[in-house]
């Protein structure tokens, strides 16, 4: 995210780690004057920050009345899936075709380290959050490998969107060892160079949640 200033960037963060945190109500319209307030800047770079967290996906601005924290609809979570689809699919293909680069090896490894960091957390009873963490960094490894900053800009913009859709899909019964288990199947794959079938096996498992999870709109 750019930013005009640091104040502006201030509120941007404080704003941010408060939804991040669960610190504001789903349901709560919240005042742009009162915020600025509480962080201690005045309106523009507040109004600015407001944007910038509209942009990135975070609030639903009204204007002349405030923001709320933006809510998980169906919509939202299909058309987030579908670009995880398009975006992950490619780079699994390129990262099956190039599994014996120096770049592909050192991935393969990474891949495999958050994968026993993600079971590790399982199986020592660790924190909810944790696990949610080291499922995000797997599917971030994936992206990251081609070195595209566009695709690197449209990804960070739907992280939000993709952490209350894991969320609300981890919260079903079965879906952590079930999460498990397709990571590891499609860490098979990859490091075997089939990437046709970690292709398929991806796509089963970003297009889980639409199956599992219910939202209200």
């Amino acid at each position: 995210m750019e930013v005009n200033s640091s104040l502006q960037l201030k509120a941007y963060n404080y704003i941010k780690e408060l939804i991040l945190s669960n610190k504001l109500d789903v349901d709560t319209l919240y005042s742009e004057t009162k915020l600025a307030k509480e962080i201690g800047v005045s309106r523009t770079p507040m109004r600015g920050a407001l944007q910038y967290l509209s942009q990135d996906g975070y609030i639903t601005i009204y204007p002349s009345k405030g923001f709320m924290i933006r809510q998980l609809n169906q919509k939202d979570m299909r058309e987030t899936i579908q670009i995880r689809c398009a975006i992950e699919g490619f780079c699994t293909y390129t990262i099956a075709n190039e599994i014996n680069s120096e770049k592909g090896k050192k991935t393969l490894k990474n891949l495999e380290l958050v994968l026993e960091n993600q079971i590790n957390a399982i199986n020592n009873n660790d924190n909810y959050e944790s696990f949610i963490e080291y499922d995000h960094e797997f599917h971030k490894i994936l992206v990251h490998y081609i070195e595209n900053d566009e695709i690197n800009s449209i990804f960070q913009k739907s992280m939000y969107l993709i952490k209350l859709t894991s969320q609300s899909a981890l919260e079903v019964e079965g879906r952590i060892n079930g999460t498990i288990n397709e990571h590891k199947k499609y860490f098979e794959f990859l490091k075997n160079g089939d990437g046709d079938n970690a292709y398929k096996t991806l796509i089963s498992h970003l297009m889980m949640p639409l199956n599992v999870v219910k939202t209200n709109k």
